[in-house]
């Protein structure tokens, strides 16, 4: 049976197991992921036991916006509605019941996370990815 956490207290070696089954989280250190886990404002862990299987996590200000990263479900344990269960209970969670917008980046999944309600009809954005530009001098 699956159980579902929102503490922050999770080994970041489990962590990076999962996220080493994602080409999109590649390169991540331990030490990386406890400082992530450190910064993360909302945190929801999926457990087998006590074998960590998926997870989802948020940056927010809890008022007005709220982004949704590394929501990942161990390949073993996909396709049980276990990513369902970490996206009900991120936008259910108490601590985030007045944030306006939901902000999720992907390329992958959008059926999925369209039957959740996610919209890309009203998306907007840009990116500055600090691996492809030139070191930037200090003002």
């Amino acid at each position: 049976m699956i159980s579902y956490s929102d503490s922050h207290d999770i080994d970041s070696k489990q962590l990076l197991a999962l996220f080493e089954q994602a080409d999109w989280a590649g390169g991540r250190s331990s030490h990386d992921i406890q400082r992530m886990l450190s910064e993360t404002d909302v945190l929801i862990s999926a457990w087998y036991g006590t074998k960590l299987v998926g997870i989802g996590r948020v940056l927010t200000d809890y008022v007005y916006r709220a982004s949704i990263w590394d929501v990942i479900v161990d390949v073993n344990y996909q396709d049980q509605d276990i990513g369902k269960g970490l996206m009900q209970r991120i936008l259910g969670h108490a601590t985030l019941d007045q944030v306006e917008l939901f902000w999720l980046c992907t390329r992958r999944y959008q059926g999925f996370y369209a039957s959740l309600g996610f919209s890309d009809k009203e998306q907007t954005g840009m990116v500055w990815d600090r691996r492809k530009q030139p070191p930037l001098s200090s003002v």
